[in-house]
């Protein structure tokens, strides 16, 4: 008898909340948004990742309170007025929707929000947060970000941050880290993800991830979501679906089947893959994935990696 093909999947990263904090705009339908309500509904995402992401240009000490008014804006305004969206927490969560529900789960894009305060992440954890990016390109006081010359890795602080997290059973997100800092974070976490990055050895983009890098996430049993973002897609000035396949391929071929998933970026960016610019669009992509992987292959990498190794 033929497979079903469950036709679901989980996409681990987009900038949606970012997005509608600094332009005020309506998560029903906004056309500006990526993943909006109605683009969501349309789509065969059964669970969304929504990450706090405060930009640098947000004073120091305003930092936390942009990360509150975000989450603010998960709870009243993606949450709330929806009775098919649900929060997600943990695995018995994703188990738990109905066939006519989503869930919402709440994640961090970098500790500059938190300055030296670890009882400010702590009370992120309290509110939801169930990942937490390291960085966000640019130093802070827990890592280096992979823009920064310098490269330094992990300090004190960033040892006792993964500490915590590894105690809560909260993701570590290597995406943005300094080169360095990836190898001091992936060594101490133990629950390691990439949340949205691609290989290097296809696009030589300093964030997407070397075969060393690669090959230390197999051995942490560590997670890479695929990233939609052009640049680091292809080199070319137009990405297409052949572009993204490349990349999973790639990874397949070095033995990261039980490791692959996805972390679009939606909203993250404007300069995305064409024909997979939006939520919306991850059916006619699915689709072109039905065409290259087996049924377990493609179950594997939308849905059952990210559910076996989110932590309990």
């Amino acid at each position: 008898m033929e497979r079903k093909r469950c036709n679901r999947l989980i996409d681990c990263n987009c900038d949606a909340l970012w997005k509608i904090w600094e332009q005020q705009l309506d998560f029903y339908d906004d056309p500006e948004l990526a993943v909006n309500y109605t683009k969501w509904m349309k789509s065969n995402v059964k669970v969304q990742c929504f990450a706090i992401f405060i930009p640098p240009s947000v004073p120091a000490e305003a930092k936390f309170i942009a990360g509150l008014q975000m989450i603010d804006i998960f709870y009243e305004h993606v949450i709330k007025p929806y009775s098919n969206v649900k929060l997600i927490l943990n695995k018995q969560d994703i188990f738990s929707l109905k066939s006519n529900e989503r869930g919402a789960m709440l994640t961090l894009e970098g500790l500059d929000l938190i300055g030296y305060d670890i009882f400010k992440l702590r009370i992120l954890f309290h509110l939801g947060v169930r990942m937490i990016g390291l960085s966000w390109n640019v130093p802070n006081l827990a890592i280096d970000g992979i823009m920064e010359k310098r490269g330094a890795g992990l300090s004190d602080f960033g040892r006792d941050i993964i500490q915590l997290a590894n105690d809560e059973k909260i993701w570590v997100d290597l995406a943005h880290a300094s080169y360095k800092g990836f190898f001091d974070a992936l060594e101490i976490a133990d629950y390691p993800i990439v949340s949205h990055a691609n290989v290097q050895s296809i696009v030589p983009h300093p964030r997407n991830l070397d075969d060393k890098q690669i090959q230390a996430l197999i051995n942490k049993n560590g997670l890479i979501g695929i990233n939609f973002v052009r640049e680091f897609v292809t080199s070319s000035n137009q990405a297409t679906f052949q572009d993204v396949y490349l990349h999973i391929y790639y990874l397949l071929a070095s033995g990261l089947e039980e490791h692959i998933i996805f972390g679009s970026d939606f909203d993250g960016s404007d300069n995305l893959v064409h024909g997979l610019s939006s939520i919306s669009d991850y059916p006619s992509f699915y689709k072109y994935l039905e065409g290259k992987l087996s049924d377990l292959i493609l179950e594997k990498i939308t849905w059952d990696n990210f559910i076996k190794k989110i932590p309990d």
